[in-house]
């Protein structure tokens, strides 16, 4: 399969020129492993190669020999490898020795508290739409953090491509299948997930079908801040409850399998006397994960609209976290106790901000910007300083800005 350019790329090779090892994280089925062959020189496969995981066992040390960059894929599998690359990185004091790819944070976590100063860690996503060949990129995250305006053409998607692209997502392998071949391919995906996946990094007697609900809850509140404990009564039978502490460790189990992936509360500093809420919004890490657990198609989002609207802004928030990334800024939402809510929050390392909203429709422009310019009034931009950009994400039409300033972005334009 031909390589498509991601935007991790340059991020690993910056890594890899100033640390000893780079640890590559991410779902299975993200990319992983094609990302780092691009720039390793040796590899070695732990998850189907047995007699690789036999010598790691005996002595882990056996399968770091190679020429390097050298790429361990699927090290979790074997996590006293850590501590055996950390003491190669340090006997050989050179930097861009080895890559580790992983789609499982590992059981033992202690063997990942001594890499410091030797690993740097990069998570990985699957593909945005620039990245997968379905956004022209002519509005870059990065210009727009820099005071550059948003302007476009038509990228020429419609509702009925944004559900396709929904549904199929930004997996690798099915971004150009057809797609009664990519939904079945993740509709396989989910069930691995939770008969397998779960139990291999879970710490609780393991039920599959209840994984399933908990992931059918999360999917039904894609993009909102219900707590695990409502999450676990959204999915339970009048007569068989599930219990709340396995709700919470089937959910972290799935964080630990980087499935979901919360979204952060942004806490800036207010003129006003409301109260930000702290609480994530639930995500999964792809849309394509929600629309397979609760078994829909294009068709059906698109006699859901309410619904293809919250799967939208879970691909919008996808790609922004893919695009962010690559600037060493975070992906955060804003809510307060007066409800006034903002779908993403952009802020670099450095302290500067930008505010999103997302609206499928170009209709609903004008309310995403009434939104947009009440929290700005609201925040206190002498310590916050002022927004870089206002902007509402949109699923079709032209890229622009309004007479109040508000950024109006096509998704199909939307790059990093």
């Amino acid at each position: 399969m031909e390589y498509k350019q991601r935007v991790v790329d340059a991020q690993v090779a910056r890594l890899m020129s100033a640390m000893g090892a780079v640890v590559i994280e991410g779902p299975k089925a993200c990319g992983k492993t094609m990302t780092a062959m691009q720039v390793a020189r040796s590899i070695v496969r732990l998850d189907v190669d047995a007699n690789a995981r036999t010598a790691a066992a005996v002595d882990p040390s056996l399968v770091l020999e190679g020429e390097t960059p050298r790429l361990i894929d699927e090290w979790q599998i074997e996590p006293k490898i850590w501590n055996h690359v950390r003491r190669m990185v340090d006997d050989r004091q050179a930097n861009g020795q080895f890559l580790l790819t992983g789609s499982a944070v590992p059981a033992d976590d202690e063997t990942r508290h001594t890499g410091a100063g030797r690993f740097a860690r990069l998570r990985m996503r699957p593909m945005s739409l620039h990245e997968s060949g379905h956004s022209t990129g002519a509005v870059s995250l990065a210009g727009l953090m820099a005071g550059q305006p948003a302007r476009s053409t038509d990228p020429g998607l419609d509702v009925q491509e944004i559900a396709k692209r929904v549904a199929i997502g930004g997996w690798p392998r099915f971004v150009d299948a057809p797609v009664d071949q990519a939904l079945t391919a993740m509709r396989a995906y989910v069930d691995e997930v939770r008969r397998t996946d779960v139990q291999r990094v879970g710490r609780v007697n393991h039920d599959p079908d209840r994984v399933l609900q908990l992931m059918r809850s999360v999917a039904r509140n894609v993009g909102t801040m219900t707590g695990v404990k409502t999450l676990a009564r959204d999915v339970a039978e009048a007569e068989d409850p599930i219990d709340h502490k396995a709700a919470f460790a089937y959910y972290q189990a799935l964080e630990r399998l980087m499935i979901i992936e919360d979204q952060p509360a942004w806490g800036p500093h207010l003129r006003s006397k409301a109260r930000v809420r702290v609480t994530p919004k639930r995500h999964f890490v792809d849309p394509a994960l929600a629309v397979s657990v609760m078994r829909a198609t294009p068709d059906r989002l698109l006699d859901d609209l309410n619904l293809l609207g919250f799967l939208f802004e879970s691909l919008v928030i996808r790609d922004l976290r893919i695009y962010a990334q690559a600037m060493d800024a975070q992906v955060l939402h804003y809510k307060d106790n007066t409800d006034l809510e903002v779908d993403a929050i952009i802020e670099s390392v450095d302290g500067r901000w930008g505010a999103i909203e997302v609206k499928l429709g170009p209709g609903m422009v004008d309310q995403g910007a009434t939104t947009l310019l009440a929290f700005a009034d609201k925040v206190d931009t002498k310590k916050c300083g002022h927004p870089r950009f206002l902007a509402v994400i949109t699923g079709f039409g032209l890229g622009y800005i309004r007479p109040d300033g508000v950024q109006v972005i096509p998704i199909g334009a939307l790059g990093p």
